[in-house]
């Protein structure tokens, strides 16, 4: 029997269900929409519809917890009423910010896998009602901290109506940077990252408000939080965050560029830094990679790759600052692969306010890559060129030991309702296999499009998960994945029947990856399956140790 339904829409699932037309009517009054040129946005994405379906309204209490500092966020805050407070370095202890962990399946519950899977492969069970997304509108709820306590130990900032934050996470798919605390009872006004898209690209006023609020916050907190500059005094610090430049190189939809180059064989990283040039000022990595590279011959050669977190050309500036008759240039080049964000800080900068301070010689973490050998680490350079170093739980395959028995197949799909999640096949080197499975990324381009936001980074663990229920199986995830990690399949009913679209006639379709096993006692059942030690799931780091004791 087919079962027709209509095709699921972007907006069938509202962000808030509650919000009617006067409570609409009262946001658009506010002085962050008042200004907005409604005539900007397209008719099929009105300003109307972004605030009826992607924002929702919530009161929190005083000391209730808004945002948690690591946590990956999906949406911006709007205060409404009341306030809040940013608390900074160096935060809430985990204790009181109440970290949680998914639940994991009973033993019986995952027992009974065994024998309520399906058959067929090619399907995927489409689920009752409207349970993801119930679960996906739910406020969080945290306990409430003693914000007089609080106050005497951590530094605060307090934000007042109209005041924006939480939008660099969500923008950047990046963990959230610091806590956000109710300061009293307050309102706010949540902004899924989709509806944040679409002011941002509709509106130039919101666009200048988002992108400098982004470049001031992200500048002055990665300073405070690396160590070079913990020393240096407050009023000073101020002075270095004053003359330190944000820059980006790339496209936050780096995925498009990187495809075509993979279907081309061709290749354009976009230049940060090059090889011989004067260090002008050091470069922080503040999100995104970049690739270092030496001159060999007339090309170059990759010898590591930089994320969030990383420096460039620290030793070159330290060593000038320190004279001698020594011309001092840059021992690499610096390019961006995809997308990064860089804080520049100048040299004079470093020279009055930052190396007088230090009580030793800086650590120079590039020694080590530039001290090995050009023709070293092949297995290095052939991540980064592919990428892979984007992963944090890459399904690698030793060659050498698989006997493609693909116990690894089976038991994915008994896991999952007889529908497995990963391909067995993918890029090689050597003889180690990157198979198509998500590697839930660092940096999840397949975020981007979604309409619906079915595609999200778990708050508790960062792994990056599919709700069924508001996926609407528009492709769009599974066009954008650099890594073909996304496949489509068509739903059926519960009793396995197939399920069409009413309008069309034509199979609906839904997104399915690798979950990693979330609800699992054991963890990812492909890794446990296999007999011979052959699949790992794993990031490149540990990747590239592997491959050197093996």
């Amino acid at each position: 029997m087919i079962n027709a339904i209509s095709r699921p829409q972007r907006w069938d699932n509202p962000f808030d269900e509650d919000l009617d037309e006067d409570k609409i009517a009262s946001i658009l009054a506010l002085p962050a929409f008042v200004d907005i040129d409604g005539s900007r946005f397209p008719a099929q994405i009105p300003l109307e519809g972004i605030i009826a379906n992607d924002a929702r309204l919530v009161r929190y209490r005083r000391g209730e917890v808004v945002v948690r500092d690591g946590d990956y966020g999906n949406s911006a805050f709007l205060v409404v009423e009341g306030s809040v407070s940013v608390i900074l370095a160096p935060g809430l202890p985990e204790s009181v910010l109440g970290r949680s962990s998914k639940k994991k399946r009973g033993f019986v519950s995952a027992l009974s896998q065994l024998w309520t899977n399906r058959k067929d492969v090619s399907e995927a069970r489409v689920p009752r009602g409207n349970e993801g997304s119930a679960a996906a509108s739910k406020a969080l709820e945290y306990g409430l901290v003693d914000i007089s306590k609080v106050s005497k130990s951590q530094t605060m900032v307090q934000l007042s109506p109209g005041r924006i934050f939480g939008e660099i996470a969500a923008i950047a798919r990046s963990p959230r940077t610091a806590s956000v605390i109710a300061d009293d009872a307050a309102l706010l006004l949540e902004i899924r990252w989709q509806g944040l898209r679409e002011l941002r690209r509709y509106d130039p006023g919101w666009r200048k408000s988002i992108d400098d609020t982004y470049r001031a916050n992200a500048l002055k907190m990665h300073l405070m939080e690396d160590t070079l500059f913990e020393k240096v005094p407050a009023e000073d610090l101020d002075r270095v965050a004053a003359a330190t430049l944000f820059e980006t190189y790339g496209s936050l939809e780096w995925n498009v560029k990187f495809k075509r180059e993979m279907q081309t064989g061709s290749s354009a990283d976009a230049p940060i830094a090059a090889e011989g040039d004067y260090p002008d000022g050091l470069l922080m990595i503040r999100s995104g990679f970049a690739k270092v590279s030496r001159k060999i011959g007339n090309g170059e050669r990759a010898l590591t790759y930089l994320s969030a977190g990383s420096l460039f050309g620290l030793g070159e500036l330290h060593r000038m600052w320190k004279g001698g008759d020594e011309e001092v240039v840059l021992r690499a080049s610096l390019s961006a692969l995809g997308y990064v964000d860089v804080l520049r800080v100048p040299y004079f900068v470093l020279d009055e306010y930052v190396f007088p301070h230090l009580d030793k010689e800086p650590e120079d973490h590039l020694q080590a890559a530039f001290e090995r050998p050009l023709t070293a680490d092949s297995l290095l350079e052939w991540a980064i060129d592919h990428r892979f170093i984007n992963g944090t739980r890459t399904m690698v395959v030793d060659l050498d030991r698989c006997v493609r028995c693909d116990d690894c197949v089976r038991a994915c799909a008994s896991t999952h309702g007889g529908n497995p999640r990963f391909v067995r096949h993918g890029k090689d080197h050597d003889h180690w296999m990157v198979a198509n499975a998500c590697m839930h990324c660092i940096d999840p381009v397949c975020m981007i499009g979604c309409p619906t936001g079915a595609i999200h980074r778990d708050q508790a663990t960062g792994m990056v998960v599919i709700n069924d229920a508001t996926c609407i199986g528009c492709q769009t995830c599974a066009n954008s994945c650099p890594y073909d990690n996304i496949r489509m399949v068509e739903i059926a009913t519960p009793e396995g029947g197939p399920i069409v679209a009413s309008e069309t006639g034509v199979p609906l379709l839904k997104a399915t990856k690798c979950d990693f096993c979330y609800d699992q006692l054991g963890g990812p059942a492909c890794e446990r399956a296999c007999a011979h030690d052959a699949l790992k799931r794993t990031n490149f780091a540990d990747l590239a140790q592997m491959a050197k004791e093996r």
